[in-house]
């Protein structure tokens, strides 16, 4: 690990927390993930060897910690440490919110899906899993469905071998965007940006399944449609 030679609290933490990649892992063991290749899942591009260095170095740190479960199982945990570092997350969410805006670069579909998975409210989902085929305008290959059950949402990039419920037209950024509530579903429906194709009582139950991301309610109303 680089150091900066410095005492300071905010160069030692700096030192630990600002290593690429790593917050996004500290965000998604905050939000539940426990698995390696759940961590993965939701840090599209980055390599198994580097996702393998970066929970290695938390765990030295004593930020992480390995459990082994049932069938040698692993699965990783934020230590009291690790979950201390919540506020600093929330507070770069809310920065980020108040003053970046979403560019075509931040935008990467699996992520985007990963975390449309991630924000289903399973308690509101009907009692039977319902299959929603994903087709975006801005991926010319590859499919995803997502598999809507309780207790459970999850993206899968293979045919998931059930019947296919619903199928929703969209783009990733428009997803983004409601995620965040740049844009109301309403708003994105009559852009023509997104179309849910099945039973009409799915389709119209649909957007209430998915919550807003826990970063939009730092949006900055004048920002809306920036």
């Amino acid at each position: 690990m680089r150091t900066y030679g410095q005492y300071c609290p905010v160069a030692r933490t700096a030192e630990l927390f600002a290593e690429r990649w790593t917050p996004i892992i500290i965000r998604n063991l905050l939000g539940g993930v426990t698995t390696f290749g759940q961590l993965q899942a939701g840090a599209p591009g980055i390599p198994k060897a580097v996702l393998s260095d970066r929970l290695a170095a938390l765990g030295r740190a004593g930020i992480v910690e390995r459990r082994l479960g049932p069938a040698r199982r692993v699965t990783y945990h934020l230590t009291d440490a690790g979950r201390d570092l919540k506020p600093l997350c929330d507070a770069m969410g809310a920065w980020g919110m108040r003053w970046l805006e979403v560019e075509p670069r931040h935008v990467d579909p699996a992520y985007v899906l990963w975390a449309t998975a991630r924000l289903v409210d399973t308690d509101t989902l009907p009692p039977h899993q319902v299959t929603v085929r994903v087709e975006l305008r801005d991926v010319s290959a590859g499919h995803y469905w997502l598999v809507l059950r309780r207790p459970t949402a999850e993206v899968c990039t293979h045919y998931p071998g059930t019947p296919e419920d619903l199928v929703l037209h969209t783009d990733a950024d428009a997803l983004a965007r409601w995620h965040l509530r740049e844009r109301t579903y309403a708003e994105l429906v009559r852009q023509q940006r997104i179309r849910v194709d099945g039973p009409r009582d799915l389709a119209r139950a649909f957007p209430g399944w998915i919550r807003p991301s826990p970063h939009a309610v730092h949006r900055i109303p004048d920002r809306a449609h920036g």
